[in-house]
Protein backbone atom coordinates (compact mmCIF):
# COMPACT_ATOMS: atom_id res chain seq x y z
CA UNK A 1 0.00 0.00 0.00
CA UNK A 2 1.38 3.39 -0.94
CA UNK A 3 -0.05 6.60 -2.56
CA UNK A 4 -2.02 4.39 -5.36
CA UNK A 5 -2.94 1.78 -2.90
CA UNK A 6 -4.62 4.95 -0.55
CA UNK A 7 -6.29 6.85 -3.52
CA UNK A 8 -7.84 3.67 -4.77
CA UNK A 9 -9.02 2.30 -1.19
CA UNK A 10 -10.50 6.35 -0.93
CA UNK A 11 -12.08 5.91 -3.98
CA UNK A 12 -13.85 2.71 -4.22
CA UNK A 13 -15.17 2.95 -0.52
CA UNK A 14 -16.77 6.81 -0.99
CA UNK A 15 -18.30 4.02 -3.95
CA UNK A 16 -20.20 2.27 -1.53
CA UNK A 17 -17.37 -1.11 -2.14
CA UNK A 18 -16.01 -3.13 0.82
CA UNK A 19 -12.58 -2.66 0.67
CA UNK A 20 -10.01 -5.06 1.63
CA UNK A 21 -6.32 -3.63 1.78
CA UNK A 22 -3.69 -5.99 1.71
CA UNK A 23 0.38 -6.19 2.31
CA UNK A 24 3.30 -7.84 2.61
CA UNK A 25 4.72 -5.69 4.95
CA UNK A 26 3.61 -6.09 8.74
CA UNK A 27 1.84 -3.36 10.74
CA UNK A 28 4.64 -2.16 12.52
CA UNK A 29 5.78 -0.88 9.57
CA UNK A 30 2.73 0.45 7.94
CA UNK A 31 1.93 2.50 10.60
CA UNK A 32 1.48 5.77 8.59
CA UNK A 33 -0.52 4.55 6.09
CA UNK A 34 -2.70 2.15 8.14
CA UNK A 35 -4.40 5.11 9.74
CA UNK A 36 -5.13 6.89 6.55
CA UNK A 37 -7.43 4.43 5.08
CA UNK A 38 -11.14 4.27 4.75
CA UNK A 39 -13.30 3.38 7.98
CA UNK A 40 -14.31 0.26 7.75
CA UNK A 41 -11.53 -1.26 5.55
CA UNK A 42 -10.17 -5.25 6.01
CA UNK A 43 -6.76 -5.52 6.26
CA UNK A 44 -4.39 -8.63 5.62
CA UNK A 45 -0.88 -7.76 6.33
CA UNK A 46 2.30 -9.60 6.59
CA UNK A 47 1.80 -11.60 3.87
CA UNK A 48 -0.97 -13.44 2.37
CA UNK A 49 -1.95 -16.11 0.15
CA UNK A 50 -5.00 -17.22 -2.27
CA UNK A 51 -7.34 -17.48 0.32
CA UNK A 52 -7.43 -13.14 0.19
CA UNK A 53 -9.68 -13.84 -2.84
CA UNK A 54 -12.57 -15.13 -1.12
CA UNK A 55 -15.54 -12.88 -0.97
CA UNK A 56 -14.05 -10.76 -3.68
CA UNK A 57 -15.34 -9.61 -6.92
CA UNK A 58 -12.04 -7.23 -8.25
CA UNK A 59 -8.29 -7.23 -7.47
CA UNK A 60 -6.45 -3.86 -7.82
CA UNK A 61 -3.14 -3.91 -7.71
CA UNK A 62 -0.56 -1.86 -7.05
CA UNK A 63 2.62 -0.74 -9.35
CA UNK A 64 4.88 -2.29 -7.43
CA UNK A 65 3.13 -6.11 -7.76
CA UNK A 66 4.09 -8.15 -11.05
CA UNK A 67 1.28 -8.38 -13.25
CA UNK A 68 1.92 -11.69 -14.08
CA UNK A 69 2.33 -12.62 -10.34
CA UNK A 70 0.41 -15.59 -8.84
CA UNK A 71 -2.22 -14.29 -6.76
CA UNK A 72 -3.36 -12.46 -10.13
CA UNK A 73 -3.37 -14.64 -12.10
CA UNK A 74 -5.69 -17.03 -9.86
CA UNK A 75 -7.97 -14.14 -10.16
CA UNK A 76 -8.04 -13.96 -13.67
CA UNK A 77 -8.61 -17.72 -13.79
CA UNK A 78 -11.56 -17.65 -10.96
CA UNK A 79 -13.17 -14.88 -13.75
CA UNK A 80 -12.48 -11.73 -10.86
CA UNK A 81 -11.52 -8.56 -12.43
CA UNK A 82 -7.95 -7.48 -12.08
CA UNK A 83 -7.40 -3.80 -12.69
CA UNK A 84 -5.17 -0.81 -10.72
CA UNK A 85 -5.71 3.02 -10.20
CA UNK A 86 -4.53 4.41 -13.19
CA UNK A 87 -6.51 1.41 -14.89
CA UNK A 88 -9.90 3.02 -13.51
CA UNK A 89 -9.19 6.33 -13.48
CA UNK A 90 -8.36 6.43 -17.76
CA UNK A 91 -12.03 4.42 -17.72
CA UNK A 92 -13.29 7.68 -15.76
CA UNK A 93 -11.33 10.22 -17.04
CA UNK A 94 -13.57 12.90 -18.92
CA UNK A 95 -10.98 15.12 -19.88
CA UNK A 96 -8.14 14.13 -22.92
CA UNK A 97 -5.18 12.72 -21.62
CA UNK A 98 -1.42 13.31 -22.22
CA UNK A 99 0.62 10.42 -21.72
CA UNK A 100 4.17 10.44 -21.19
CA UNK A 101 5.96 7.53 -21.31
CA UNK A 102 9.72 6.13 -21.96
CA UNK A 103 12.79 5.07 -19.78
CA UNK A 104 14.32 9.00 -18.84
CA UNK A 105 12.86 12.14 -18.60
CA UNK A 106 9.58 11.51 -17.86
CA UNK A 107 9.08 13.43 -14.83
CA UNK A 108 10.78 16.45 -16.34
CA UNK A 109 8.79 16.35 -19.21
CA UNK A 110 5.65 15.54 -17.63
CA UNK A 111 6.05 18.81 -15.64
CA UNK A 112 6.94 20.99 -18.29
CA UNK A 113 4.31 19.98 -20.71
CA UNK A 114 1.88 20.81 -17.72
CA UNK A 115 3.67 24.48 -17.44
CA UNK A 116 3.46 24.67 -21.26
CA UNK A 117 -0.56 23.78 -20.97
CA UNK A 118 -1.00 26.00 -18.79
CA UNK A 119 -0.50 29.28 -21.27
CA UNK A 120 -3.75 27.75 -23.00
CA UNK A 121 -7.31 28.16 -22.24
CA UNK A 122 -7.77 25.03 -20.63
CA UNK A 123 -7.08 24.14 -16.68
CA UNK A 124 -4.39 21.65 -15.93
CA UNK A 125 -3.83 18.51 -13.55
CA UNK A 126 -0.76 16.92 -13.79
CA UNK A 127 -0.54 13.70 -12.35
CA UNK A 128 0.20 9.47 -12.60
CA UNK A 129 3.63 8.70 -11.72
CA UNK A 130 4.53 12.61 -10.22
CA UNK A 131 2.78 14.23 -7.60
CA UNK A 132 -0.64 13.52 -6.58
CA UNK A 133 -2.94 10.54 -7.09
CA UNK A 134 -4.93 11.93 -10.37
CA UNK A 135 -7.95 9.24 -8.81
CA UNK A 136 -8.26 11.44 -5.53
CA UNK A 137 -9.07 14.66 -8.51
CA UNK A 138 -11.19 12.67 -10.79
CA UNK A 139 -14.58 14.86 -9.13
CA UNK A 140 -12.82 18.20 -9.96
CA UNK A 141 -12.04 17.25 -13.43
CA UNK A 142 -14.22 17.89 -17.20
CA UNK A 143 -14.22 17.75 -20.38
CA UNK A 144 -12.38 21.21 -20.47
CA UNK A 145 -9.20 20.29 -18.72
CA UNK A 146 -6.13 18.71 -19.96
CA UNK A 147 -4.55 16.00 -18.03
CA UNK A 148 -0.77 15.39 -17.94
CA UNK A 149 0.09 12.28 -17.21
CA UNK A 150 3.48 10.70 -16.47
CA UNK A 151 3.33 6.49 -17.15
CA UNK A 152 5.68 3.90 -15.97
CA UNK A 153 6.05 0.39 -17.57
CA UNK A 154 4.26 -1.15 -14.74
CA UNK A 155 1.30 1.26 -14.73
CA UNK A 156 0.86 0.70 -18.57
CA UNK A 157 1.19 -2.99 -18.44
CA UNK A 158 -1.94 -2.65 -15.89
CA UNK A 159 -4.21 -0.35 -18.09
CA UNK A 160 -6.96 -2.51 -20.33
CA UNK A 161 -6.85 0.55 -22.59
CA UNK A 162 -4.71 3.40 -21.93
CA UNK A 163 -6.50 6.25 -24.19
CA UNK A 164 -3.88 9.55 -24.52
CA UNK A 165 -5.32 12.22 -26.58
CA UNK A 166 -1.58 13.11 -27.14
CA UNK A 167 1.29 10.28 -26.50
CA UNK A 168 4.97 11.25 -25.92
CA UNK A 169 7.39 8.37 -26.01
CA UNK A 170 10.75 9.47 -25.06
CA UNK A 171 13.17 7.09 -25.36
CA UNK A 172 13.99 3.64 -24.82
CA UNK A 173 16.61 1.79 -23.22
CA UNK A 174 17.20 -1.36 -20.79
CA UNK A 175 15.23 -0.70 -17.45
CA UNK A 176 13.25 -2.70 -15.10
CA UNK A 177 14.30 -6.11 -16.68
CA UNK A 178 14.42 -7.87 -13.43
CA UNK A 179 10.36 -7.67 -14.12
CA UNK A 180 9.80 -7.32 -17.50
CA UNK A 181 12.28 -9.85 -18.25
CA UNK A 182 13.28 -9.30 -21.40
CA UNK A 183 13.55 -5.67 -23.43
CA UNK A 184 11.18 -6.54 -25.83
CA UNK A 185 8.14 -7.58 -23.11
CA UNK A 186 9.52 -4.11 -21.59
CA UNK A 187 9.21 -1.85 -24.54
CA UNK A 188 5.85 -3.69 -25.71
CA UNK A 189 4.49 -2.15 -21.81
CA UNK A 190 5.64 1.13 -22.99
CA UNK A 191 3.94 0.56 -26.79
CA UNK A 192 0.87 0.12 -25.00
CA UNK A 193 0.63 3.80 -25.14
CA UNK A 194 0.08 3.78 -28.50
CA UNK A 195 -1.81 1.17 -29.37
CA UNK A 196 -4.91 2.48 -28.29
CA UNK A 197 -5.10 5.97 -30.08
CA UNK A 198 -6.92 6.62 -32.77
CA UNK A 199 -6.12 8.74 -36.46
CA UNK A 200 -7.61 12.07 -34.87
CA UNK A 201 -4.76 11.36 -31.86
CA UNK A 202 -0.85 12.88 -31.89
CA UNK A 203 1.87 9.89 -31.65
CA UNK A 204 5.06 11.98 -30.35
CA UNK A 205 8.54 10.06 -30.71
CA UNK A 206 11.91 10.57 -30.63
CA UNK A 207 13.61 10.19 -33.78
CA UNK A 208 17.08 10.08 -32.34
CA UNK A 209 16.24 6.96 -30.77
CA UNK A 210 16.05 3.85 -32.25
CA UNK A 211 14.04 2.16 -30.52
CA UNK A 212 11.36 4.55 -30.50
CA UNK A 213 11.78 4.95 -34.03
CA UNK A 214 10.61 1.61 -34.91
CA UNK A 215 7.63 2.17 -32.79
CA UNK A 216 6.54 4.81 -35.48
CA UNK A 217 5.02 1.93 -37.76
CA UNK A 218 2.68 1.10 -34.84
CA UNK A 219 1.21 4.23 -34.13
CA UNK A 220 -2.20 4.58 -34.53
CA UNK A 221 -2.31 8.38 -34.14
CA UNK A 222 -0.56 10.64 -35.97
CA UNK A 223 2.96 10.59 -35.73
CA UNK A 224 5.39 13.54 -35.12
CA UNK A 225 9.56 12.92 -34.61
CA UNK A 226 9.21 16.04 -31.37
CA UNK A 227 13.60 16.37 -31.65
CA UNK A 228 12.76 17.86 -35.18
CA UNK A 229 10.29 20.71 -32.98
CA UNK A 230 11.15 24.23 -34.73
CA UNK A 231 12.17 26.56 -32.76
CA UNK A 232 13.71 25.17 -30.47
CA UNK A 233 12.35 26.74 -26.91
CA UNK A 234 14.28 28.40 -24.44
CA UNK A 235 15.74 26.16 -21.35
CA UNK A 236 17.17 27.28 -18.30
CA UNK A 237 17.93 23.77 -17.65
CA UNK A 238 21.67 22.33 -17.68
CA UNK A 239 22.29 19.26 -20.40
CA UNK A 240 21.67 18.53 -24.19
CA UNK A 241 19.32 15.80 -22.39
CA UNK A 242 17.03 18.84 -21.19
CA UNK A 243 16.69 20.47 -24.58
CA UNK A 244 14.90 17.11 -25.65
CA UNK A 245 12.48 17.08 -22.75
CA UNK A 246 11.53 20.67 -23.71
CA UNK A 247 11.54 19.64 -27.26
CA UNK A 248 8.89 16.75 -26.85
CA UNK A 249 6.94 19.19 -24.17
CA UNK A 250 6.70 22.31 -27.28
CA UNK A 251 5.62 18.90 -29.52
CA UNK A 252 2.81 18.32 -26.69
CA UNK A 253 1.81 22.18 -26.80
CA UNK A 254 1.53 22.03 -30.86
CA UNK A 255 -0.65 19.32 -30.58
CA UNK A 256 -3.22 20.76 -28.28
CA UNK A 257 -2.97 24.07 -30.33
CA UNK A 258 -0.58 26.25 -28.43
CA UNK A 259 0.95 29.19 -30.28
CA UNK A 260 4.74 29.40 -30.06
CA UNK A 261 4.78 32.18 -28.09
CA UNK A 262 2.74 30.23 -25.70
CA UNK A 263 4.76 27.46 -25.60
CA UNK A 264 8.21 29.12 -25.10
CA UNK A 265 6.39 31.27 -22.49
CA UNK A 266 5.36 27.93 -20.63
CA UNK A 267 9.16 26.24 -20.94
CA UNK A 268 10.65 29.66 -20.05
CA UNK A 269 8.41 29.67 -16.54
CA UNK A 270 9.42 25.86 -15.84
CA UNK A 271 11.50 25.89 -12.44
CA UNK A 272 13.19 22.07 -12.81
CA UNK A 273 11.57 19.25 -10.84
CA UNK A 274 12.85 17.67 -7.54
CA UNK A 275 15.92 15.35 -7.36
CA UNK A 276 16.59 15.55 -11.20
CA UNK A 277 19.79 18.07 -11.48
CA UNK A 278 18.38 20.02 -8.52
CA UNK A 279 20.81 22.55 -7.04
CA UNK A 280 21.22 22.11 -3.50
CA UNK A 281 23.35 25.08 -3.05
CA UNK A 282 27.16 26.20 -2.96
CA UNK A 283 29.49 26.41 -0.68
CA UNK A 284 33.51 27.14 -0.94
CA UNK A 285 32.91 27.34 -4.55
CA UNK A 286 31.51 24.32 -4.68
CA UNK A 287 28.25 23.43 -6.04
CA UNK A 288 25.89 20.72 -4.69
CA UNK A 289 23.13 18.70 -7.16
CA UNK A 290 20.94 16.19 -5.96
CA UNK A 291 20.15 13.96 -8.71
CA UNK A 292 18.53 10.92 -7.22
CA UNK A 293 15.95 10.40 -9.70
CA UNK A 294 18.72 8.75 -12.18
CA UNK A 295 17.74 5.22 -11.33
CA UNK A 296 19.68 3.47 -13.92
CA UNK A 297 22.98 3.95 -15.89
CA UNK A 298 21.65 5.40 -19.16
CA UNK A 299 19.98 8.41 -16.28
CA UNK A 300 23.28 8.85 -14.77
CA UNK A 301 25.14 9.00 -18.21
CA UNK A 302 22.80 12.33 -18.75
CA UNK A 303 23.49 13.58 -15.04
CA UNK A 304 27.35 13.54 -16.04
CA UNK A 305 27.09 14.79 -19.35
CA UNK A 306 25.41 17.96 -17.83
CA UNK A 307 28.45 19.47 -16.63
CA UNK A 308 30.91 19.48 -19.41
CA UNK A 309 34.27 20.53 -18.25
CA UNK A 310 33.08 20.99 -14.62
CA UNK A 311 35.23 17.91 -12.13
CA UNK A 312 32.71 16.02 -10.71
CA UNK A 313 32.85 14.39 -7.12
CA UNK A 314 30.58 11.43 -7.78
CA UNK A 315 28.47 9.80 -5.14
CA UNK A 316 26.98 6.52 -7.05
CA UNK A 317 25.57 3.02 -6.64
CA UNK A 318 22.18 1.10 -5.41
CA UNK A 319 20.00 -1.60 -6.31
CA UNK A 320 19.68 -3.36 -9.48
CA UNK A 321 21.23 -5.36 -12.00
CA UNK A 322 21.14 -6.83 -15.96
CA UNK A 323 22.58 -3.38 -16.82
CA UNK A 324 24.35 -2.45 -19.35
CA UNK A 325 27.36 -0.14 -17.50
CA UNK A 326 30.14 0.30 -20.21
CA UNK A 327 29.02 3.64 -21.29
CA UNK A 328 28.12 5.05 -17.98
CA UNK A 329 31.53 3.45 -16.40
CA UNK A 330 33.78 5.28 -19.38
CA UNK A 331 32.17 8.42 -18.61
CA UNK A 332 32.74 7.96 -14.97
CA UNK A 333 36.26 7.57 -15.35
CA UNK A 334 36.33 10.86 -18.31
CA UNK A 335 34.54 13.22 -16.41
CA UNK A 336 34.95 12.36 -12.43
CA UNK A 337 37.81 13.30 -10.23
CA UNK A 338 36.74 10.96 -7.56
CA UNK A 339 33.84 8.35 -6.85
CA UNK A 340 32.07 7.41 -3.66
CA UNK A 341 30.36 3.98 -3.55
CA UNK A 342 27.49 2.75 -1.54
CA UNK A 343 24.63 0.75 -1.81
CA UNK A 344 24.43 -3.48 -3.28
CA UNK A 345 26.10 -2.31 -6.19
CA UNK A 346 28.77 -1.01 -4.49
CA UNK A 347 31.33 -4.25 -4.82
CA UNK A 348 30.88 -4.23 -8.51
CA UNK A 349 31.38 -0.80 -9.48
CA UNK A 350 35.02 -0.58 -7.23
CA UNK A 351 36.30 -3.78 -9.09
CA UNK A 352 35.26 -2.61 -12.79
CA UNK A 353 36.86 1.14 -12.01
CA UNK A 354 39.62 -0.24 -10.84
CA UNK A 355 42.25 2.28 -11.32
CA UNK A 356 40.45 5.49 -10.54
CA UNK A 357 40.03 7.43 -7.42
CA UNK A 358 37.27 5.12 -5.13
CA UNK A 359 36.47 5.45 -1.84
CA UNK A 360 33.61 3.76 -0.06
CA UNK A 361 30.79 4.74 2.04
CA UNK A 362 28.54 2.98 4.80
CA UNK A 363 25.69 5.20 4.24
CA UNK A 364 24.80 7.99 2.88
CA UNK A 365 25.65 10.74 5.91
CA UNK A 366 29.27 9.30 5.30
CA UNK A 367 29.12 9.32 1.68
CA UNK A 368 28.27 13.28 1.68
CA UNK A 369 31.10 13.75 4.32
CA UNK A 370 33.72 11.90 1.84
CA UNK A 371 32.75 13.96 -0.62
CA UNK A 372 32.73 17.05 0.49
CA UNK A 373 36.67 15.97 1.82
CA UNK A 374 37.62 15.22 -2.11
CA UNK A 375 36.25 18.56 -3.64
CA UNK A 376 37.94 21.43 -4.66
CA UNK A 377 37.04 24.76 -5.53
CA UNK A 378 34.87 24.73 -8.55
CA UNK A 379 34.28 21.34 -8.87
CA UNK A 380 30.74 19.95 -8.92
CA UNK A 381 30.16 16.73 -6.34
CA UNK A 382 26.74 14.65 -8.07
CA UNK A 383 25.03 12.72 -6.62
CA UNK A 384 24.34 10.55 -9.75
CA UNK A 385 23.44 6.97 -7.92
CA UNK A 386 22.78 4.99 -11.83
CA UNK A 387 21.30 2.56 -9.78
CA UNK A 388 17.55 2.39 -7.82
CA UNK A 389 17.62 3.03 -4.02
CA UNK A 390 15.08 -0.49 -2.43
CA UNK A 391 18.82 -1.42 -1.10
CA UNK A 392 19.04 1.36 1.47
CA UNK A 393 15.57 3.48 1.38
CA UNK A 394 11.89 3.27 0.74
CA UNK A 395 12.52 5.75 -3.13
CA UNK A 396 14.70 7.30 -4.66
CA UNK A 397 12.68 10.72 -3.33
CA UNK A 398 13.65 9.87 0.32
CA UNK A 399 17.18 9.04 -0.92
CA UNK A 400 17.05 12.77 -2.77
CA UNK A 401 15.73 14.38 0.53
CA UNK A 402 17.63 12.75 3.03
CA UNK A 403 21.12 13.43 0.90
CA UNK A 404 20.22 17.39 1.21
CA UNK A 405 19.76 17.22 4.50
CA UNK A 406 22.79 15.49 4.74
CA UNK A 407 24.51 18.27 2.56
CA UNK A 408 22.79 21.47 4.48
CA UNK A 409 23.81 19.47 8.03
CA UNK A 410 27.59 19.71 6.77
CA UNK A 411 27.39 23.17 5.74
CA UNK A 412 24.86 24.49 8.15
CA UNK A 413 26.86 27.58 9.78
CA UNK A 414 29.15 28.36 6.55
Amino acid sequence: MGRSGLALARFLADHGVRVRACDLRPADRLAGILGQLPPGTETVLGGYDQGVLEDCAAVYASPGVPWHSELLERARATSRLVSSEIDLFFQLCPAPIVGVTGTNGKTTTTAMAGCVLAQGPRPVVVGGNIGDTVLDRLAELTPEHWVVLELSSFQLESCHEPHARIAAVLNLTPDHLDRHGTMDAYVAAKARLLEFQTAGDDALLNGLDRRCRELGPLARGRVAWFDQHRPVPPVGLPGEHNRLNALAAAAIGRAAGLTDEAIAEGVRRFPGVEHRLELVGEWGSVRWYNDSKATNPDAGLVGLRAFPGTPLVLIAGGYGGGFELDEWLAAVRERTRAVVLLGASADELQERLAGHPVWRARSLDEAVELAGGLARPGDAVLLSPAYKSYDMFSSYEERGRLFKEAVRAQHRGL
